[in-house]
């Protein structure tokens, strides 16, 4: 126990101490995301693969909903947004951001030792400078509407420059009309305002955040739809993927051969019989070059397939 309550507190002392970047080390960030095995960032945030980021895009937010609540995940879906683009999916990895209501003494510290060591512009400018390609910025900024806007256009444009994407804010955004403007950029805020930026501070910079109902790690996959935003363990991400491209498959076998009136409803929605499952793997050697899923993949199911 003293051990965890020294680690909390270091955890505590970083968001004092460290200002201008605010991150975790890379212990704290290892510590936290220990079930993640694989590349990470120079910061600690775990690396989900580019590809994995591609094919998560046809995930629906139902399927990742449903492989996370069987891996114990509760807390990862969002709804209630208002998306510069409902119809336009974005995927990227969290750098993720927590602002606060004002406290002139604690405020007035962050701005001191960050601009001493080089932050360059007001704080809500600064996490815009640590993004990289296939970031999301998510930042929770308490749910602030009027006088919470934390970008608009020109913070946009400078978004998508660094990250070829997009953002999530627990917070308001203005701009609308110029925001609109950035091909490939995506914003789900909780409202749009004309007002300033006033009376909020930085608090720290790629910590674990609350979005909402969800719990938010640094280097999660943020998977933004039409229905809300879910934020995917990194160690699920390709879990999440594999799950949905087998479902995906699976779905278009059963639609397919409902069809060509060779299996009725009732055979498709229950439990497939060894026939129906060699059918289905036939089906999928036959049609390799054909299918929306990569001929690896679909390789690597066949030879994990018995049927």
């Amino acid at each position: 126990m003293k051990t965890l309550n020294f680690f909390l507190s270091t955890i505590f002392l970083c968001i004092v101490s460290t200002l201008s970047s605010q991150d975790l080390s890379i212990d704290q960030m290892k510590f936290l995301t220990s079930e993640w095995d694989g590349e990470r960032f120079a910061d600690g945030r775990p690396k989900v693969a580019d590809d994995i980021l591609t094919r998560m895009k046809k995930v629906s937010i139902e399927e990742a909903w449903g492989v996370l609540r069987n891996e114990g995940y509760h807390n990862q879906f969002e709804g209630g947004w208002e998306p510069l683009h409902e119809d336009q999916t974005m995927v990227g990895r969290a750098l993720t951001v927590q602002y606060m209501p004002n406290r002139p003494d604690i405020a007035g510290q962050i701005i001191k030792k960050g601009k001493a060591e080089g932050a360059i512009g007001n704080t809500n400018s600064w996490p815009i400078d640590q993004l990289v390609e296939g970031d999301i910025y998510v930042a929770d900024g308490f749910g602030k509407i009027v006088d919470g806007t934390l970008i608009g256009d020109n913070l946009g444009n400078a978004i998508y420059a660094n990250s070829k994407n997009g953002v999530v804010f627990n917070a308001s955004s203005r701009d609308l009309e110029g925001l609109s403007n950035i091909k490939g950029f995506n914003a789900f805020v909780r409202g749009w305002h004309p007002s300033f930026l006033t009376e909020v501070m930085l608090l720290n910079i790629n910590f674990p955040i609350r979005i909402g109902a969800a719990t938010v790690m640094p280097g999660d996959v943020v998977l933004a739809k039409k229905e809300g935003v879910i934020f995917i363990p990194a160690h699920l991400a390709e879990k999440v993927v594999v799950t949905s491209e087998v479902v995906r498959l699976r779905d278009l076998f059963g639609i397919s051969r409902l069809k060509e009136g060779i299996y009725t409803p009732g055979q498709i929605d229950n439990k497939w019989s060894d026939e129906i499952e060699k059918d289905f793997s036939n089906w999928l050697k036959d049609h390799i070059n054909e299918l929306p899923v990569p001929k690896d993949q679909i390789k690597a199911l066949l030879k994990k397939r018995t049927w």
